[in-house]
């Protein structure tokens, strides 16, 4: 059995593990992002990425033998991407809102915004 955080990896292989947690964790922020940007409501980028937790379950299965049917896995790769599916949906989000409603609302961190009032 494999621990966490796979120990056992060495040189290329954990280069190329590098990699693909990379782009689960980049296609996590696409994700929310993109769910922004069509004005969809939070919940569609939680199911995107409950998702695309699936499918890097799956990766890490395919390419480095790891568990398939593993509720602590599967638990730790949701909850990791859907910090970045949320932040992606909050930045994209809030540059839509103090854009496309410049007289009502003014940025207050890159996540956020607030009445001009």
């Amino acid at each position: 059995m494999q621990g966490l955080f796979f120990e056992s990896d060495t040189g290329a292989r954990l280069i190329i593990r590098a990699i693909v947690v990379l782009i689960g964790f980049w296609t996590a922020w696409r994700a929310g992002k993109a769910v922004a940007e069509g004005w969809s409501d939070y919940p569609l980028a939680v199911v995107y990425t409950f998702l695309l937790a699936w499918a890097m379950q799956f990766l890490h299965h395919a390419l480095f033998d790891g568990p398939m049917l593993s509720a602590l896995y599967y638990g730790i790769d949701f909850v990791t991407l859907l910090v970045f599916s949320t932040a992606g949906f909050r930045f994209r989000r809030t540059n839509q809102m103090v854009n496309n409603y410049y007289w009502l609302y003014e940025k207050t961190s890159a996540f956020s915004w607030k009445d001009k009032h």
